[in-house]
């Protein structure tokens, strides 16, 4: 299957290569960029989820590609889409999720790159929504949420590979449907 490379002003959004290994790792082992999230990953387990991922895009031609700066090549985080069929409201749907590297937050390439995906979303997929989920805790990606137009569905469930006790476990879910999507472009 062909594999989508997406463009924005600003980032490549492109599938997986070996050199994005040692800053994926980097990455996931920051306890800052991983405080939403049970714990940090190994150097193994960035590098498990690199193929997974990897592996679904090269299956679906599409999924969680990596992102990079065009004027430096630097990797920076992902983003991308998933088929999503956990046991969660609404499921199963298309997701949307990101995760940058705390050293380029604050600089929009999140929801930046996001409209990016969620354009491949509506378009390339012919999705009629997406969805988006995180702990209620994290406000800073609820606000890319609703940067992207997409609004709380009031859903919150507890997320199932979380003991229901967990910090973390409580999950917002938030959702944009393509004529919502199509409107939010048309007043850009």
């Amino acid at each position: 299957m062909a594999m989508a490379f997406l463009e924005t002003e600003r980032l490549l959004i492109r599938p997986w290569e070996n050199k994005d290994a040692v800053p994926l790792a980097k990455m996931c082992a920051n306890p800052q960029v991983m405080r939403y999230f049970p714990s940090v990953l190994s150097q193994e387990e960035s590098e498990a989820l690199r193929q997974r991922v990897q592996s679904l895009i090269e299956e679906n031609g599409w999924g969680f590609w990596a992102v990079e700066l065009k004027a430096t090549g630097q990797f920076i985080g992902f983003v991308g889409l998933h088929a999503q069929d956990l046991a969660i409201p609404n499921t199963p749907f298309v997701e949307i999720g990101w995760r940058l590297d705390a050293e380029h937050w604050g600089k929009g390439y999140a929801p930046e790159a996001a409209q990016r995906a969620l354009q491949y979303a509506f378009e390339s997929l012919d999705a009629p929504d997406v969805y988006a989920f995180t702990t209620v805790t994290n406000l800073p990606s609820q606000r890319v949420m609703q940067k992207l137009g997409m609004t709380d569905c009031e859903q919150n469930f507890l997320h199932p590979k979380l003991p229901a006790d967990h910090v973390l476990a409580e999950h917002c879910l938030y959702r944009i449907t393509r004529a919502e999507w199509q409107q939010k472009k048309r007043n850009l």
